[in-house]
Parts: C-alpha cells; structure tokens; sequence
C-alpha cells in the first residue's frame, strides 16, 4: 500500500535515490522518498544523520552560526576582536589578509585570504 504525501495529501511517496542536498557548496545525494504530485521529498533519519556525519569531517557541520561580540574604537576605526575558539578552528594566526564586503543595510562578511 503506498503511502500518502503528508506535505499534498494527494500523491503517492515513491522510494527514490537522488535527493540533492546543497551545504556550503557540497553537493550530498541520499536516499529517500518523492511525491509523485507535488515533489516534496522526505528523508529518513538514518540518512539525515549520515549526511550530518560526514558534513561534520569535512567541517560544515556544528560550527557556531553566531558569535555575539562588542565592537570597540580604536584612533578612527572600529575594532572587532576574533575570540580564540573561532581564531583556532579556523587555523588564523593573526597576520591573514581578509576582505569586508557590505551585505544588506547591516551586514558583513568577512572572507580569510589564502
């Protein structure tokens, strides 16, 4: 008996092995199933978890999202202090070239050189 879309209600979940997920730039393919109405794709747990295993090695998995910190002034400037948990997962020793690039009306983003 097959079973119904939760997402439609209308179609049917059919197995399929091409689900596509993009993480930073890494393509993941995993097993799962497909409406074959409306396309919603479900993925068991199993293979979520075997996804998030191997993100993690490759170290796109578990890193903190957001960091909280104070800005400070130096001479004409704004200072923002790197903490030394992020400093060492990403490998800084502190004299890295990097680029600020302005996105939206309040943010940035901060690309490390080399």
């Amino acid at each position: 008996m097959a079973v119904r879309c939760p997402a439609c209600g209308k179609g049917n979940l059919l197995p399929v092995e091409d689900i596509v997920s993009d993480l930073e730039g890494y393509l993941f393919v995993e097993r799962g199933e497909r409406c074959d109405t409306c396309g919603e794709e479900l993925m068991p747990e199993a293979e979520g978890n075997r996804t998030i295993k191997i993100a993690r090695r490759l170290g796109l998995w578990g890193e903190p999202l957001k960091l909280r910190r104070k800005l400070s002034r130096s001479g004409r400037g704004v200072v923002l202090r790197i903490p030394s948990d992020l400093q060492e997962a990403l490998g800084l020793d502190g004299d890295e070239e990097v680029t600020l690039s302005k996105v939206g009306k309040r943010r940035i983003v901060i690309d490390v050189k080399g």
